[in-house]
C-alpha cells in the first residue's frame, strides 16, 4: 500500500462521537482527516433540538482536555442535581442528590446540535482535514493501514479508520464486521414540555408497565413564563402507542403525560413538536477489524433509559486517547495491533455490560406481571436506603 499522503487516521462520521474522536488524535499530534456525508446544522437558541443528552462528568472532563467544554457551558447546558426514579406499582423512590454524593451537580443535560457544533468549530484550528459532504464507498487494508475511496472520486490512505458513523455504519459493513441485536418493539417519544411544578434541577423517571417516562431539566434561557419548569421528555411506548400518541391533538397528549407521571409535576403543556424514534440494542461483533476501529453508535447502541448512549461512545474515544498517553509515555508503537486489540476487548465488554443491564431494566419494570409489580417498587426503596450502593451507582454512571 502506498504511503504517499498517508494519514495517521481516518474518522468516517462527524456526530459528537466522531468529531470528539478526530478532535482528539488531532489535539495528539495526529494527522487525521474526517469524512461526514451531510453539513452539520448549526445550532439555533431560539430552535432546541429535541435530541439532548445526560452528559456525564467523566466527558465533560474529556470535553475539557480537548478545550471545547467552556464554549458548551457558555452557550447553554442546564446542570442537574438530583435524581428521581420510581415505579407505577408503588414503593419507594430512589433517590440521587448532589449534596449527599458530594458533588457540585450529577450532571448536565446538554443538545446534541450544540456539541456537533462546538466540536466542528475546533476541528480547523486542530489541524483536521474536513471531507464533507462525501460518502466511503469502499474500503482495502491490510497489516500497514487503509484505503478508503470516497464518492467525490477522492482516496484517503492512513495507518487507522475510525467507524463513527452510526447505527448503520456503511464502514463497519465494509470492513464486514457483524452485529447482534434486539427489536425493543418500543419507541421513545420526544419533545420539550413545561410543567406546572418547578423540575428542581432534578432528572424524574417513573417505570410503567409499558416503559419508562423520563423528564430531563432543561435551560430556560430566563425565560420568566418557563423559569425552573422546562424539561425534554423521553417517553418509551410501544410502537403502536407512540404512533397514537404522535397524531392526538396537544391537549390530549399533555393530559396523558400527566397522567404517566402520577401527576408528580402537575399539569404539562407542549412547548414544542413531538417526534419519535425506534429503540434497539446493537452490538457489534468487535470494535476491531484489522485496523479499522468502531466506537459509538457503530460499536454500539442501547435503550435509553439511563441515558448512557452517547456517554458510552465518549467513553470509547476517552479509552483510545488513554491508549495514547500510555503508549507516547512508554515510547511504544501506538498503532500496533495488540494495543488496539486489547482496547477493543475492554470496550466491547464494558458496552455489553451496559446494553444488557438496561435491557434487564426495562424488561423487568416495563410489564404489568404480578410478582414484579409487588417487588420492584420495594426493591427501589431498599437501593435508596444503602448510601454505598447509591453511591457506586452514580460512580458508574458518571464515570468516575
Amino acid at each position: 500500500m502506498s504511503r504517499r499522503g498517508r494519514l495517521d487516521a481516518v474518522v468516517v462520521g462527524g456526530g459528537v462521537v466522531g468529531a470528539a474522536a478526530a478532535l482528539m488524535l488531532a489535539r495528539s499530534g495526529w494527522q487525521v482527516a474526517l469524512v461526514e456525508a451531510r453539513t452539520p446544522a448549526p445550532w439555533q437558541r431560539d430552535a432546541r433540538d429535541l435530541r439532548v443528552f445526560a452528559f456525564a462528568p467523566d466527558n465533560a472532563a474529556l470535553f475539557e482536555a480537548l478545550g471545547v467544554w467552556p464554549a458548551v457551558v457558555a452557550a447553554r447546558v442546564q446542570p442537574y442535581r438530583g435524581m428521581r426514579i420510581w415505579d407505577a406499582g408503588g414503593g419507594q423512590p430512589l433517590v440521587f442528590a448532589a449534596d449527599a454524593l458530594g458533588q457540585p451537580q450529577l450532571g448536565w443535560i446538554v443538545e446534541n446540535s450544540l456539541l456537533v457544533d462546538t466540536l466542528w468549530a475546533a476541528l480547523p484550528g486542530a489541524g483536521v482535514r474536513v471531507h464533507c459532504p462525501t460518502r466511503v464507498t469502499a474500503l482495502d487494508q491490510d497489516d500497514s493501514g487503509v484505503r478508503l475511496e470516497l464518492d467525490d472520486g477522492g482516496t484517503l490512505e492512513a495507518r487507522l479508520a475510525i467507524a463513527a458513523d452510526g447505527a448503520q455504519s456503511a464502514l463497519r459493513q465494509l470492513a464486514g464486521v457483524g452485529v447482534q441485536g434486539r427489536d425493543y418493539q418500543q419507541q421513545g417519544v420526544v419533545a420539550f414540555v413545561s410543567s406546572t411544578r418547578p423540575h428542581a434541577q432534578t432528572c424524574w423517571q417513573r417505570f410503567l408497565p409499558t416503559g419508562p417516562v423520563a423528564l430531563l431539566p432543561f435551560h430556560d434561557d430566563a425565560d420568566p413564563v418557563l423559569r425552573g419548569r422546562l424539561g425534554s421528555i423521553v417517553w418509551t411506548l410501544p410502537d403502536d402507542e407512540a404512533q397514537q400518541r404522535l397524531a392526538e391533538p396537544e391537549s390530549a397528549f399533555a393530559q396523558a403525560l400527566t397522567t404517566a407521571f402520577g401527576g408528580e409535576l402537575g399539569e404539562f403543556t407542549l412547548q414544542s413538536p413531538r417526534a419519535a424514534f425506534p429503540l434497539r440494542r446493537m452490538l457489534a461483533d468487535t470494535q476491531l477489524h484489522g485496523r479499522v476501529l468502531l466506537v459509538g453508535d457503530a460499536a454500539h447502541v442501547m435503550h435509553p433509559l439511563a441515558g448512557q448512549g452517547v456517554n458510552h461512545g465518549l467513553r470509547d474515544v476517552a479509552a483510545l486517547k488513554s491508549l495514547l498517553a500510555e503508549a507516547q509515555a512508554r515510547d511504544a508503537g501506538a498503532l500496533s495491533l495488540a494495543r488496539l486489540a486489547r482496547w477493543a476487548r475492554q470496550r466491547r465488554s464494558e458496552n455489553a455490560v451496559g446494553a444488557y443491564a438496561f435491557e434487564t431494566i426495562n424488561r423487568v419494570f416495563s410489564n404489568d406481571a404480578l410478582l414484579p409489580t409487588l417487588l420492584r417498587g420495594p426493591a427501589l426503596g431498599l437501593v435508596g436506603r444503602l448510601p454505598p450502593v447509591v453511591h457506586a451507582l452514580w460512580r458508574h454512571a458518571a464515570g468516575v
